[in-house]
């Protein structure tokens, strides 16, 4: 509703101050603004504001709410209403306002105001404010007739005059903060890539992939060959590359950081504890040293016992790995810390569980190296065989998900592998049985693929002859038109078939555990130390559960218990005191002599 009075036009104003955000505090009664008729002509609606005019009617409305808001708290007349919204049925609100002969002013209001604003001409004659009628308002051909204001009672001994709001000048049509400038359309336009450059960037990437992965796969194996040819000294050092590098890949999954750190405690603000990777790497050396101590004494008691040098770690040496270990135990004891505890023990765990599984699995690899090359080359060669296998026979027939661990693995896949792996088993077994390299323990770590070695085979290495039943033997014999009474085979194949089935049966799960492993930590690869293939963890997952397999399964069923020279030389040196050793020196050569040999 509006009122002109004195030529000036008084409009409801509170949705101009809604529009710019500015808050009206806790008041019920809308408020009056007074505007000069003749008002500036803002600028254009489509113009673009600055921000710098933005702020300045930002402020500029808040000084008049502050001022307005100061007149209306010394006024004791009251709040004149000068603007209604008329409201019919469902149809939305409308705002009347009168301006006279001016509209300009009410563009910055219809812009903000969400209910539609009606500019209703001036009327003939002025009513006062307590006149008990006022003028019909004519809206979409009907007439809605106001209700009179009601006047209100004014004492008449204290008159008081209401002060004028202040005039404020229009202000800038306003823009929403999170409305952004125009732009052209050329310079908002993105030219879609067709859909055939995108796949052929995917196809080169795919083909860089897999180039890089098969160059990578062949300098491996050609790697492997090449050490093995080198000798037993070489694979050891390969095996323990091999460890030390997926150590630090799975020791360095667990990020010791500080959740509750103490304010006094300042070395916990650093995030980290300083001695977590120094006492992982130590008990990894130590565990090491034990480990392969008792390996070297083992294989190489005729060495190890006859040096007087080597003799003292010899026959003290698992009480200087239990005393190496106790120094480790107590440094992480004192290296606890406010702040780190429960992280620190965790930690603690992890380092132990990864020896376990790394390093105490890498061991009975190299003791498999040890009693015959033949006992570390098959097995692995068996894994490598079922993996590829198992990939070839998933992408050509493979349909079914074998395992939600591992998406792209399929029963096909598993099933076709595990009967290639069989017979490719058996085959190459049978090939590498008939090299002395391969099968002969090893006594001197300086030998290679071009030195002699002899030795006397495993019995499971002899070739026996398993006669045929009689009536088979004539159905074969007319078959292939000579006579066949026997076939020839030898122990070793019967192992052969259990290894095969382990390495397509069972070691695939040391694949599945470290793909749950991965999932767990939300990584794709462990690591990234060989190009295209990941980190080293993703390639011997199934070679240490495959190793320690074939070494408990060797030393079980295979391995000959014999009195060698170095087993008796360990029991008289520890076992016999100085004079005791003497005595057994010269009643040897006393027998000796009887014997009719020369004893210097």
């Amino acid at each position: 509703m509006s009122r002109l009075a004195g030529g000036h036009s008084i409009i409801a104003s509170k949705t101009t101050f809604d529009a710019l955000a500015v808050e009206s505090g806790e008041e019920s009664e809308e408020e009056v603004l007074e505007v000069i008729p003749q008002l500036e002509t803002p600028s254009p609606v489509d113009a673009k504001p600055t921000k710098s005019a933005i702020k300045k009617a930002l402020k500029l409305a808040r000084a008049e709410k502050r001022q307005r808001q100061k007149a209306l708290a010394r006024a004791q007349a009251g709040q004149v209403s000068s603007g209604n919204s008329v409201t019919s049925g469902d149809s939305p609100s409308i705002t009347l306002v009168s301006l006279g002969d001016s509209t300009e002013f009410a563009k910055p209001i219809a812009e903000h105001d969400k209910s539609p604003l009606v500019v209703l001409p001036p009327p003939a004659t002025t009513s006062p404010v307590n006149e008990p009628g006022r003028p019909d308002a004519k809206l979409n051909g009907t007439t809605e007739t106001l209700a009179p204001l009601e006047p209100r009672p004014v004492a008449q001994e204290m008159p008081v005059s209401v002060p004028q709001p202040p005039v404020v000048a229009p202000l800038p049509p306003f823009v929403e903060a999170d409305t952004k400038p125009v732009r052209s359309s050329q310079a908002n336009h993105v030219t879609p890539p067709p859909q055939k450059q995108v796949e052929d960037s995917e196809k080169s990437k795919k083909r860089q992939s897999f180039l890089t992965r098969t160059l990578w796969t062949f300098i491996m194996i050609g790697g492997f060959i090449g050490l093995l040819l080198l000798g037993h000294a070489y694979m050891v050092l390969l095996v323990m590359l091999c460890q030390s590098l997926v150590y630090r890949e799975v020791t360095a999954l667990f990020s010791l950081k500080s959740t509750k750190p103490e304010a006094h405690d300042v070395d916990s603000h650093r995030g980290k504890d300083p001695w977590s990777k120094t006492l992982n790497w130590y008990f990894f050396a130590v565990t090491n040293y034990f480990l392969y101590g008792e390996s070297i004494i083992y294989y190489f008691k005729h060495v190890v016992f006859a040096d007087a040098q080597l003799l003292p770690f010899a026959t003290n040496h698992r009480m200087i790995s239990f005393i190496l270990y106790t120094i480790g135990f107590m440094g992480f004891v004192m290296s606890l810390k406010k702040g780190y505890l429960k992280q620190q023990f965790g930690l603690f765990c992890w380092v132990h569980m990864s020896l376990l599984l790394i390093v105490v699995s890498s061991h009975f690899i190299v003791n498999n190296i040890l009693e015959g090359l033949i006992w570390f080359w098959v097995p692995a060669s068996l894994v490598i065989c079922n993996d590829v296998f198992a990939y070839v026979w998933g992408i050509t027939l493979g349909r079914t998900p074998l395992i939600k661990l591992s998406p792209k693995k399929t029963v096909e896949g598993f099933i076709g592998a595990f009967f290639s792996t069989i017979l490719f088993g058996v085959l190459w077994g049978t090939y590498f049985m008939g090299f002395s390299y391969m099968i002969c323990p090893v006594h001197d770590l300086g030998v290679s693929a071009w030195s002699s070695m002899q030795c006397t085979p495993n019995p499971v290495f002899i070739w026996r002859e398993w006669q045929i039943w009689a009536p088979v033997s004539v159905f074969l014999s007319t078959l292939f038109g000579r006579t066949i009474t026997t076939i020839p085979y030898a122990p070793y194949q019967f192992h052969l078939l259990f290894m095969s089935f382990f390495a397509s049966l069972v070691a695939p799960f040391g694949g599945f555990f470290a793909s749950g492993f991965k999932r767990a930590f939300n990584i794709k690869d462990f690591g990234h130390s060989i190009p295209g293939h990941g980190g080293m963890t993703d390639r011997m997952d199934c070679q240490f559960l495959m190793g320690v397999f074939t070494y408990v399964y060797y030393s079980s069923l295979i391995r000959e218990h014999h009195v060698t020279v170095g087993s008796i030389l360990q029991t008289i040196v520890s076992g016999l005191t100085v004079d005791e050793q003497l005595e057994l020196v010269a009643d040897l050569k006393r027998y000796l002599s009887g014997q009719g040999i020369m004893v210097p």
